[in-house]
C-alpha cells in the first residue's frame, strides 16, 4: 500500500465513525502532542520544575495557535 492509499483509507474509516468517535480521537491526540511537548521541554531543561514546563509547554503551544490565525 502506498502512503497515498494508506491516506484514503484512513479518510474512509473516519467518515465511518460517529463524530464523537472522531472527537475521542481528537482529545487524544490532543494529549499525546502535550505529553511530546512536556517531554520535549523536560530534556531541553532538566533542571525546572513541573510549574515551569507546564508554563513553557502552555507556550508553545500557545504561539503555534496563534501562528494559525
Amino acid at each position: 500500500m502506498t502512503a497515498i492509499e494508506g491516506l484514503q483509507k484512513q479518510i474512509e474509516i473516519y467518515r465511518q465513525m460517529t463524530p464523537t468517535q472522531r472527537l475521542e480521537i481528537a482529545f487524544r491526540l490532543r494529549d499525546l502532542a502535550r505529553a511530546l511537548a512536556q517531554q520535549g521541554v523536560r530534556h531541553q531543561h532538566p533542571e525546572w520544575s513541573k510549574n515551569e514546563v507546564e508554563r513553557e509547554v502552555l507556550r508553545r503551544f500557545n504561539l503555534a495557535r496563534d501562528g494559525l490565525r
